[in-house]
């Protein structure tokens, strides 16, 4: 009896120092590493905001493609180009503004992706330049004395061509892939203006690219897009993940 209870404790012991080795082992195994796949390549789209704009405002026509290329982990060569045609019925004028214009800069890309995610939550800066015209299409003479009333509407038809815009622009936006190789994006745009070739008789108060002016050199922009990837080439790398 003595000789089988010494047995047992005896393998009792062996066990439990089996069990805590285990543990032990268990607990200082190093993590695994998993492999991190990033995409390189081509993302081509559109402004569905100015595209879809026609069917709900109907003094005004554009169409915007916008792209990116990823030159790094974080950033991303970028440009827009598109044009633009809108009709501005203001307060003293009527006109009409037709140009196309190109934007191009960077991005960076401050998310973190997590393995084979690949969205963007990004900021970054464009250069814009701009060639339009203008047709003044009717004006009022602005009267400041209102005892004789208003003045008569002039038409005129008027039209400038050969007119420039040069302008800077703070972007902010996010960019999710919703399926595969699918990517829909916002973003807001901050615009200063550089320079800006102006009619004769009145200002430009809308610019294809820019949009509206206010206070003569600011104006503000946002984009809905939706875009394709083309990958060009992978690359892997390790990343630690914890067991």
């Amino acid at each position: 009896m003595r000789h089988t209870l010494r047995f047992t404790f005896s393998l009792f012991v062996l066990l439990c120092s089996f069990g805590l080795r285990a543990q032990e082992t268990k607990a200082t195994t190093p993590a695994t590493d998993s492999i991190k796949t990033s995409r390189y390549g081509l993302r081509v789209g559109i402004d569905a905001l100015k595209l879809s704009r026609a069917f709900w405002e109907k003094d005004y026509k554009g169409l915007e493609i916008v792209g990116d290329y990823r030159i790094a982990k974080n950033y991303y060569i970028a440009a827009e180009i598109g044009n633009e045609n809108k009709t501005v019925d203001d307060e003293q004028l009527n006109f009409t503004t037709k140009g196309t214009y190109i934007k191009a800069g960077f991005n960076y890309n401050a998310y973190e992706n997590w393995l084979d995610m690949e969205n963007l939550v990004y900021v970054g800066l464009r250069y814009g330049v701009s060639s339009f015209s203008q047709t003044l299409n009717h004006y009022t003479v602005y009267n400041r004395d209102h005892y004789f009333g208003d003045q008569p509407e002039v038409v005129s038809g008027q039209k400038y061509s050969g007119l420039s815009a040069h302008w800077g622009e703070f972007v902010a936006g996010v960019n999710a892939k919703v399926f595969n190789n699918i990517y829909v994006g916002f973003s807001v745009r901050f615009n200063k203006l550089f320079s800006n070739n102006k009619p004769d008789n009145f200002d430009n108060l809308y610019i294809p690219g820019f949009n509206r002016t206010y206070d003569g050199d600011f104006g503000v922009g946002f984009n809905y897009t939706v875009s394709y990837f083309i990958p060009i080439y992978k690359t892997k790398q390790k990343v630690a993940v914890k067991k």
